[in-house]
């Protein structure tokens, strides 16, 4: 009897312990750790590399004559024996070049970014033309031929950006200095095909350059960011952009003296018996390409 009021006791204590453990309040599990998604901004400096097609649309090449003894130059060129003007068009695809630059955003996510980029392309566009004066007593009934060539060999920019942009998507334009690597030549032969006239300008020329684009940030893991040149060196990029450009330039207007292969004018004297070919350099560039954009400064 005694063996059963004490094992009645035992379980009468453990069914209050439990009742009494289900009357505490329970401990509340701490809330999750909230993490920021970062915001994308266009700020920091970046570097890349396009392809590119450039074309020209107005570009020609105007000559007049300087003399009227001993050749006639200026009567060669108003009856068309010499051209006064002709176009020179020309286009290249395909072109190879590189760039870098700097962005500063003001909000990050969307809105208003400025920068500079500078930019510098192998283009290599040249175009030979010619000219087949007419049949005069003048040159003895045998059309005098003209030649001239037109060279851009390499375009190198350095402008100003400004836009918008909507989180990864920047609309922009741009504009500031141009300037290129420019061979100009005119060569005017007589009826028989002997050089009877020669002139050229081999130089640097500068001018101004304008234009827009649009360009979109991929992400980080992106395939192209991963298998980079800069990711297998393990130098680690922010983002990759992807861009497409239009970009107009004027590298302006030069003069070139096309003198008489027989006659060489005394020093200081004016130029006899000789030509000026003034080419103009102006044309327009269509490019796409992408960059590395390292983390904002």
């Amino acid at each position: 009897m005694f063996k059963k009021f004490m094992l009645a006791g035992a379980a009468t204590s453990l069914l209050a312990g439990a009742a009494s453990a289900a009357d505490l309040p329970r401990r509340v599990a701490p809330p999750p750790v909230f993490t920021a998604v970062p915001v994308f901004t266009w700020t920091g400096f970046y570097a890349g590399l396009h392809t590119d097609y450039t074309f020209t649309d107005r570009q020609r090449i105007t000559t007049i004559g300087n003399d009227v003894a001993p050749t006639n130059t200026i009567g060669n060129v108003a009856t068309l024996r010499r051209p006064p003007v002709v176009s020179n068009e020309q286009d290249g695809l395909a072109n190879i070049g590189g760039g870098f630059g700097y962005n500063y955003q003001f909000t990050p996510g969307s809105g208003v970014v400025v920068g500079v980029q500078a930019d510098w392309a192998w283009n290599d566009i040249h175009k030979n033309t010619f000219y087949l004066g007419p049949r005069l007593a003048a040159n003895n009934f045998t059309p005098d031929p003209s030649a001239f060539r037109q060279e851009l060999s390499w375009l190198g920019t350095v402008v100003g950006r400004a836009g918008y942009a909507f989180d990864r998507l920047f609309v922009y334009g741009m504009g500031g200095f141009a300037y290129g690597g420019v061979d100009y030549r005119a060569n005017f032969y007589t009826g028989g095909g002997a050089l009877a006239y020669a002139g050229r300008y081999n130089d640097i020329a500068t001018g101004y350059a304008y234009g827009g684009g649009i360009e979109y940030a991929l992400p980080t893991d992106s395939l192209l960011a991963r298998f980079s040149l800069l990711g297998l060196l393990g130098i680690q990029s922010q983002a990759v952009t992807i861009k497409a450009e239009y970009l107009h330039y004027d590298l302006g207007s030069r003069n070139v003296l096309v003198n008489n292969t027989g006659f060489t004018p005394a020093a200081g004297a004016a130029p006899r018996g000789s030509y000026t070919s003034r080419f103009t350099t102006e044309g327009n560039l269509v490019r796409a390409g992408f960059s590395y954009k390292f983390n904002g400064l």
